[in-house]
């Protein structure tokens, strides 16, 4: 086995990131017992496969190493046998996997290895066979190791998300599931062959000379491309707030998870007057009508969100010029009807778990293009907060107290509430459940005694 000199192998640009503790693995393994498996380069010394080996026996200090040369007839050849090698040797996230499948598809298809349609596998070429056959899906999915239905499904995530999407994806909670991969790959479904067929006509225009059109649908291929980006984001966006809400339902303190005793809220109800205004750690709470002035004033004016829900008398139009973006709840009846009644101008309604929620905004604002499986009021309000809230310290402002869910969910997220009611019982009990999610206690700001007990 011939031994190279380490300076002279060249790394390809197209290669995978490097795992940093699989290179310390691999370089206390070499370490102590040698490399039992040498690296793989080309005839002009370019690596094939064994970037992690490589790495750590330049860690090591080593001047030369063991290779493996091999030789292809040109660079897609080669770049076949190394994605063989990385599909075969290395623990790869789904995603990965799916774009190593995509690459191996192209190459396939552009050496004329991959099937189509309709092919007839054992059509003669002359009086000879063609060889080697065009590969099938099928027999690519057995050789990959994967269901057929599997292997379409990856080839179609690959495919179908947006470059700088993926990216996104890559690292994240959503990088291990292949089910809401699909689902993102599937947004913007028509954006995207809209960009397809023309970089299609773009190029085929090129190739007639015929620039002014080619042009033109290049310029059609970015629009639409933009816009598959900027929905496939929503959806992205959606995905990750359905999993940090899910997984924020899970972890609820063992103080929070019994309901407040009536003679707890009955405590605060006694004390709790119209007009109080307290403080909930960094969350304000009053206890008054919050369409008034006074509470108006205690507001922020860049608060990221607004929630409430319908009431008899509505007169919260005010939450719009308050909050980029107002969500308003309700059980049942017919959006229309309350939106020809105010001024918030209307983007989208959502359905989720049965419950309608609308969406004002004076910024035109894309709809989620998967599915939103939450339940409950509480996991709800988290959903909207994680996809409306871009980070911890936005200011969420709730004109009714409900159960405390918003509230209760700006605590554990990190946001800060500004919520209230003008019925001193629905105060209490809000206050009474953070006190027993928090372990701490209200501070009323405008009482000689500025302890709230």
């Amino acid at each position: 086995m011939p031994r190279i000199a380490i300076n002279k192998i060249k790394i390809g640009v197209n290669r995978r990131p490097l795992n940093g503790e699989k290179v310390k693995e691999l370089k206390e393994s070499i370490q102590a017992m040698g490399l039992l498996n040498p690296i793989t380069v080309d005839g002009d010394y370019k690596l094939i496969a064994g970037l992690h080996r490589l790495t750590a026996c330049q860690m090591l200090g080593f001047e030369e190493i063991e290779c493996n040369v091999v030789n292809y007839e040109d660079t897609e050849q080669a770049r076949l046998a190394e994605i063989d090698e990385n599909l075969i040797r290395n623990e790869l996230e789904p995603l990965e996997r799916h774009e190593l499948w995509l690459e191996r598809e192209q190459i396939l298809q552009k050496l004329g290895l991959r099937a189509k349609p309709g092919d007839n596998q054992h059509t003669l070429k002359g009086s000879a066979m063609v060889a080697p056959p065009p590969k099938t899906t099928k027999e690519m999915a057995k050789k990959a190791g994967f269901s057929e239905r599997t292997l379409q499904q990856g080839l179609q995530i690959a495919k179908g998300i947006h470059p700088e999407v993926k990216q996104l994806i890559k690292g994240t909670a959503i990088a291990k599931s292949t089910t809401v991969q699909l689902e993102i790959a599937r947004a913007a479904a028509q954006e995207r062959a809209v960009a397809e067929q023309a970089e299609k006509a773009s190029e085929l225009a090129k190739a007639m000379g015929k620039q002014q059109e080619a042009e033109k649908q290049a310029k059609v291929a970015e629009q639409a491309r933009t816009k598959q980006k900027e929905l496939q984001l929503v959806a992205f966006q959606s995905a990750m707030a359905q999993k940090k809400t899910k997984s924020a339902l899970k972890k609820v303190p063992p103080q929070a998870q019994k309901t407040p005793d009536k003679r707890a809220i009955a405590q605060h109800s006694a004390q709790v007057k119209l007009g109080d205004e307290l403080m909930l750690g960094r969350h304000l709470v009053y206890c008054g009508d919050t369409s008034s002035k006074e509470f108006k004033e205690m507001l922020p004016s860049n608060a990221a969100l607004a929630i409430a829900t319908v009431s008899p008398t509505w007169n919260h139009d005010y939450l719009i010029d308050e909050a980029r973006v107002v969500a308003v709840l309700r059980s049942g009846g017919n959006i229309y009807e309350f939106c020809s009644r105010v001024r918030m101008p209307f983007q989208y309604e959502l359905v989720i778990d049965n419950l309608y929620v609308s969406i004002f905004s004076h910024q035109p604002k894309s709809q989620p293009q998967i599915p939103i499986n939450i339940e409950g009021v509480e996991g709800i309000v988290n959903y909207l907060i994680n996809f409306y809230t871009s980070h911890q310290d936005n200011f969420v402002i709730a004109p009714f107290m409900g159960d405390a869910e918003i509230l209760i969910n700006c605590e554990r997220m990190g946001r800060i509430c500004f919520i209230g009611d003008e019925n001193p019982e629905f105060v209490s009990r809000g206050i009474t459940r953070w006190e027993k999610w928090t372990g701490k206690q209200a501070e009323k700001t405008n009482s000689i005694s500025s302890i709230f007990v």
